[in-house]
């Protein structure tokens, strides 16, 4: 049987360079690999479904599977997680100091559906209690998922010839979520030491952030139902691959690079990147939380739901290979 040739679209990290640069293959797959940005990748899959295999927004997969749930399947790997309160930004002019401050303002977004600011929503109300229903908001770009149902929030679109960057400076807006770091003398972080928030938020709830998850098409994982397994174990192969290049401190160039890995081991175990379902259930089952509270979703759904059902659990191992 000759190997099946499929697309996948994923962006360069270090726990993907294996894939594609083909160093890792899954059995039985000939990957034709394309590395782009997310927005570009994100736009092409979810409006064109250009491609077999591709990482996606968390929040954009949830979004169109619940509206049509027969398109894809997800697996249980992701490849992009990131703590984001280094992402809230506000000009020196606001006086706002305080993730509090920021009820009743009005706050920009890159779009609603975006994954970073479904987070960060969710930590500022959770964390903050910040009212998510008072604050006006104000987006940037229209939704690659289609528009959400509202949740009865106060989304609008940003005026034509405007920008994030030029309505947060001249007063229009009190703060902006971005998937980027913001860079200008007039504007700084909301939480002046990101890093130590992050690490409290971690200690205090365990959660390190999922952005992205990789989506299937679902006809070919029913032609060929190995292949959800063999693409999972690839993901894996490449990210430990990762993992060993990056423990060699001749070839990581950061300064402190061992350092900063101890420090990361501490706080997060010793497989931060994890894949599977059920070692992931507290991040999931918050994210879905979000998606649903804010109008992304109009139904509560069970993270088990999202992905393929052979994918749901571990295959047993020998106990000496463990």
């Amino acid at each position: 049987m000759s190997d099946l040739d499929l697309s996948l679209a994923v962006g360069r990290y270090a726990i993907t360079e294996g894939l594609l640069n083909g160093t890792v293959q899954p059995r039985g797959v000939r990957l034709r690999t394309f590395a782009m940005p997310s927005p570009e990748r994100h736009w092409r899959m979810l409006r064109h479904q250009e491609f077999d295999v591709c990482e996606l927004s968390f929040a954009g997969y949830a979004t169109v599977f619940v509206r049509e749930p027969d398109t894809w399947a997800a697996i249980p790997v992701f490849p992009h997680r990131r703590f984001r309160h280094g992402y809230v930004f506000t000009s020196v002019r606001s006086g706002i100091r305080l993730p509090e401050e920021l009820a009743g303002s009005t706050v920009g977004l890159r779009t609603w559906g975006t994954t970073a600011g479904l987070w960060m929503r969710g930590i500022l109300q959770d964390e903050h209690g910040v009212d998510l229903r008072g604050v006006r908001w104000v987006t940037e770009h229209q939704e690659s998922a289609g528009t959400p149902a509202s949740g009865g929030y106060r989304i609008e679109q940003m005026p034509d010839g405007a920008s994030l960057r030029s309505m947060l400076l001249d007063g229009r807006l009190q703060a902006v979520i971005y998937p980027e770091r913001l860079q200008g003398d007039d504007i700084q972080p909301l939480f002046p030491d990101a890093p130590a928030a992050e690490r409290a938020y971690a200690d205090r709830t365990g959660l390190f952030p999922i952005m992205h998850l990789v989506a299937v098409r679902r006809e070919l994982l029913k032609r060929h139902p190995w292949l959800a397994n063999e693409l999972v174990t690839a993901f894996d192969d490449a990210k430990r691959a990762a993992y060993r290049l990056t423990a060699n401190p001749r070839w990581l160039p950061v300064a402190w690079g061992e350092q900063a890995l101890d420090e990361q081991r501490d706080i997060l175990g010793a497989d931060p990147w994890r894949y599977g379902l059920q070692d992931n259930m507290p991040e999931l089952r918050t994210a879905l939380r979000y998606s649903h509270e804010q109008g992304l979703i109009d139904r509560q759904i069970e993270p088990a739901d999202l992905f393929w059902p052979s994918t749901r659990d571990h295959p047993p191992t020998y106990a000496a290979a463990r």
